[in-house]
């Protein structure tokens, strides 16, 4: 981890729109379409269940013997999907979907979706960083300041 890495907060799109693991696959799909939406977080009861990525729902839909208006949400998503609070150093969550091969987290704080990042906000970060501009996010600060030195440590510290 790299404490000057930004937090993922800062390259995340925010307030995205969500559906229920029971809508019909239709109704995501049209959603999706209209707002150009590739990741859509899925929620039950106001928690996160499950993540609906364009490429599975073309897949399912593509692939699905059942007529099309039988499919729900449930049937396409990936259920709990990578998660992370909007804090999340952005090193840390660039790690964890390249080693996962993920397209998107999802950014949720005290248990409310807050925000998608996804690998079109990744490239966006890529850019700042090949450019110079990366977005450090201010030291941080321990919640409890460090035990004091003592002996020969303290005086080589002053």
């Amino acid at each position: 981890m790299n404490p000057s890495s930004p937090a993922v907060a800062e390259y995340t799109a925010r307030e995205p729109y969500t559906v229920g693991p029971h809508e019909p696959l239709g109704n995501a799909r049209r959603l999706m379409d209209k707002y150009g939406i590739r990741d859509l977080p899925v929620r039950a009861e106001g928690k996160l269940v499950g993540l609906l990525s364009e490429r599975e729902l073309r897949l399912v839909w593509s692939l699905a013997r059942a007529p099309p208006e039988t499919l729900t949400v449930e049937d396409a998503m990936t259920a709990a999907p990578y998660a992370v609070a909007p804090e999340t150093p952005l090193d840390e969550v660039l790690r964890v979907m390249s080693a996962r091969r993920l397209e998107a987290a999802v950014v949720v704080d005290g248990g409310r979706i807050v925000g998608v990042f996804s690998s079109a906000d990744a490239m966006r970060a890529l850019v700042d960083a090949l450019d110079g501009r990366l977005a450090a996010s201010p030291p941080r600060v321990r919640a409890t300041p460090p035990p004091p030195l003592r002996g020969a440590r303290r005086r080589a510290a002053r």
